[in-house]
């Protein structure tokens, strides 16, 4: 079940707001800029599945949210619990980051930790199958799989090159929760 809950940036046991109510969900993050909306994700894919495949099965709403928005790229992470390399996937999306665009996920399968920092709070957001988050350019956030990742996400961007982070070297990300799955 999809969930957000709030923190004051200097207090990580102490939550402010918890909900999962999908509406609430999206009014909460609405007030930082931050898209959040429930979508169809009924067709069958699994990580793995090649990501011509994923993107075909979900090529209208991607083509849709292209127009709409002006992106140029739409790439497919996916990543199971028996990825050779989760371990270190894992730790690369830990650390607080920011883009220079708009950062847009549309989980098609599973579910990850979604983690924004912004206006003196920390909003913690589990998206799962049907979940889209659109977290504006210049949020700091940072992302979690956790230790046994299960997850596929369409990712759409305006800059060709896809995802590019720039670390702001804060260690925020290593005092509040994780996704421990």
């Amino acid at each position: 079940m999809s969930r957000l809950r709030i923190f004051p940036e200097g207090s990580p046991g102490e939550v402010q707001v918890a909900t999962t109510d999908h509406a609430r969900m999206a009014r909460e993050l609405e007030t930082i800029g931050v898209r959040f909306e429930q979508w169809d994700a009924a067709k069958p894919v699994k990580p793995g599945d090649p990501p011509d495949a994923v993107i075909a099965a979900y090529r209208e709403d991607i083509d849709r949210l292209m127009r709409e928005e002006g992106y140029q790229a739409v790439d497919v992470i996916s990543l199971s619990k028996e990825h050779p390399q989760k371990a270190e996937f894992r730790q690369k999306f830990l650390n607080e980051h920011t883009h220079a665009e708009d950062e847009v996920r549309f989980f098609v399968a599973g579910a990850g930790l979604f983690t924004l920092h912004k206006n003196g709070k920390v909003f913690e957001v589990l998206c799962e199958q049907g979940d889209l988050i659109g977290v504006p350019d210049g949020t700091r956030h940072w992302f979690d799989m956790g230790p046994n990742p299960f997850f596929v996400a369409i990712r759409l961007f305006t800059n060709q090159a896809g995802w590019v982070a720039h670390f702001t070297g804060d260690e925020i990300a290593s005092r509040f929760p994780r996704l421990e799955n």
